[in-house]
């Protein structure tokens, strides 16, 4: 059997190093977390690294989407400034002939001045109705 010092000499630094180990067990956990704190601010730094990289690589789709859609429109544009179809310039001759010859009939008509031109005959006006000067070809 011990001497009464050397039982509380094993009391006295049992608990110190108990104390001790407590410490290192606290700063080694202090470390873990410290480490899975970088390690999640590492991921949060390349996640929005990438969706940087993902946001810029959008932009440039659709600017160049925008080009092309301004493009085509441009293209349009041009088309519709060309000469129109050899028939349709015909019509378009035609009728304004057609106009150019009935404006003295009409003329006074329109001013007020005057009733309908002889030899116009008024027709239902219905939706569908359409009505020919006097001596027009039809088709």
């Amino acid at each position: 059997m011990g001497t009464q010092w050397e039982e509380s000499a094993c009391t006295f630094f049992l608990p110190q190093h108990t104390h001790t180990e407590t410490g290192i067990i606290r700063l080694s956990q202090r470390l873990v977390l410290l480490q899975q704190m970088e390690n999640h601010l590492g991921d949060k730094k390349t996640e929005k690294t990438l969706q940087t990289q993902a946001a810029d690589a959008a932009y440039k789709r659709n600017a160049a989407l925008l080009n092309d859609i301004e493009a085509a429109e441009k293209r349009l544009q041009a088309r519709i400034h060309l000469q129109p179809h050899p028939d349709i310039v015909n019509l378009e001759t035609l009728y304004w002939a057609s106009v150019e010859e009935s404006i003295p009939k009409w003329e006074q008509f329109l001013l007020g001045r005057a009733q309908t031109p002889v030899g116009f005959k008024k027709k239902k006006s219905t939706k569908y109705n359409i009505s020919h000067p006097e001596g027009a070809a039809q088709r």
